[in-house]
């Protein structure tokens, strides 16, 4: 008898709301008009993007986008800087907006922020098709930085205004306030990480521990899966990632063993389900 492996995928994995909502909105305008173009990835994962793209989802950059006229443009959960409405008017652009709510709360609450003059500095990744719609509302003038290092190689003002990328880590956010202020600095700060996101570090956690190998399914240009990968793997050392079924490898599994499959806020359950039929076909 073969000692097949048990496998069991994280009821908690897989798209968050804004990500199911935006998915959604692109399969009704696919089946209604057949095709549909896209600022930017839809989701930070590669593989359901070409499940899109094959049904007929157009993924654009700024400078295709500048170029088209009277044609309906999904605007994707991360959400986008007031210059993108601006050129969607000149062009003429439909503008289907599926930005994340958690999203549009916190650029509401930037530019308010901006409008009183507040001197803003915001956790979060540069370049990030998130942060750059955060940006906008401050003419560009925020502060980005991506670690308290980077933080205090700049000029800081004595009062200062703290705001969040809404995937970041609560933990790493808090350490960065809690050293301002001890530093010295009168901090006002906004914890605007989504608590779905945030909340995914402690079910994984919990998860990770049950099983002898945890297979963690995430895109490569995902910056929650970075993070939550490594939440995974502090846990439980036996953590693999992987971004595509080829990328397993059958030599990490002995027989018998019980494998947890888990992922990033972009990963997509089919994703994950062809996973667990692949591994429990060993």
């Amino acid at each position: 008898m073969p000692h097949h492996l048990s496998v069991r995928i994280d009821p908690n994995s897989g798209f968050c709301f804004g990500v199911i909502y935006a998915i959604q909105m692109a399969e009704d305008l696919l089946d209604e008009q057949g095709y549909l173009y896209c600022l930017g990835d839809i989701v930070h994962n590669d593989e359901e993007v070409e499940r899109l793209e094959r049904r007929g989802l157009r993924i654009i950059d700024y400078e295709q986008l500048a170029g088209l006229r009277r044609e309906a443009v999904l605007i994707r959960a991360h959400g986008e800087p007031p210059s993108t409405y601006q050129m969607a008017m000149e062009n003429e652009l439909t503008l289907v907006d599926a930005s994340c709510p958690v999203v549009l709360k916190l650029q509401n609450r930037i530019k308010t922020s901006y409008d009183k003059q507040d001197r803003i500095f915001i956790y979060g990744k540069h370049g990030h098709a998130e942060v750059r719609g955060l940006l906008g509302q401050t003419s560009g003038n925020a502060v980005v930085f991506e670690s308290l290092e980077e933080l205090l190689g700049h000029e800081l003002p004595s009062r200062l205004t703290l705001y969040s990328q809404t995937t970041k880590s609560t933990d790493s956010f808090y350490r960065i306030k809690n050293e301002l202020t001890e530093r010295g600095y009168e901090v006002n700060a906004n914890d605007t990480i989504c608590r779905q996101v945030s909340n995914r570090d402690k079910d994984l956690r919990r998860f990770a521990a049950q099983y002898d190998q945890v297979v963690f399914v995430s895109g490569t240009k995902s910056s929650n899966g970075k993070v939550l990968y490594q939440v995974c793997k502090d846990t439980n050392p036996a953590t693999h990632f992987i971004s595509k079924l080829d990328d397993l490898d059958q030599a990490w599994f002995e027989p018998g063993q019980s494998v947890g499959i888990c992922g990033a806020t972009s990963t997509p359950m089919w994703q994950m389900e062809q996973i667990r039929d692949a591994l429990l076909a060993l």
